[in-house]
């Protein structure tokens, strides 16, 4: 009986429906965040679709590097650590939260957000999570489903060599 369910299990981790395999499947959405430029690249439909400028944690350990899932989307996200709700301008996390599952989080923890300090966009600058400008999280936002897998690197190497090394572009 053990057998046949860890064959199961086994097919649907393998399965193009089963959001939580190890690598993204080609043509799939993806997403790399590159911390040695502090890039983001979304690789959809087996190229690089977009690239824009983000912010990244303080310090190289504060952003955590791997593949992870995206796990958790929010329009106008609340701000728990200083109580302020979303959709105001004083909210850190500007217009969308897109969490993923870093550090066995929930995606409630290290995500890709928008940001009411536009200029800090670009720079080492937060606790751990990867700021875009407003306009870019939201135009993104509606392209990354949940499942979604996301690599977080500090490379040299281009979007196109990372995307190909994970299996997201043929």
């Amino acid at each position: 009986m053990i057998k046949i369910f860890s064959s199961i299990l086994m097919a649907l981790s393998l399965s193009p429906i089963w959001p939580l395999g190890s690598n993204p499947l080609p043509g799939d959405p993806f997403v790399i965040v590159n911390k040695s430029n502090n890039e983001l690249a979304f690789i959809s439909e087996n190229r690089v679709q977009t690239v824009v400028s983000v912010g990244t944690g303080k310090t190289e350990d504060l952003t955590p590097e791997g593949l992870f899932t995206i796990t958790v989307k929010a329009e106008n996200p609340y701000y728990r650590r200083s109580d302020i709700p979303g959709g105001d301008p004083k909210n850190p996390l500007g217009s969308r939260w897109i969490g993923f599952d870093a550090r066995e989080t929930d995606g409630r923890i290290y995500g890709i957000h928008g940001t009411n300090q536009p200029a800090s966009v670009g720079k080492y600058v937060s606790q751990g999570c990867i700021r875009a400008q407003n306009e870019v999280i939201t135009s993104l936002f509606p392209l990354i489903p949940l499942g979604t897998k996301i690599l977080v690197t500090s490379s040299k190497k281009s979007f196109e060599a990372l995307a190909e090394e994970a299996g997201a572009i043929k």
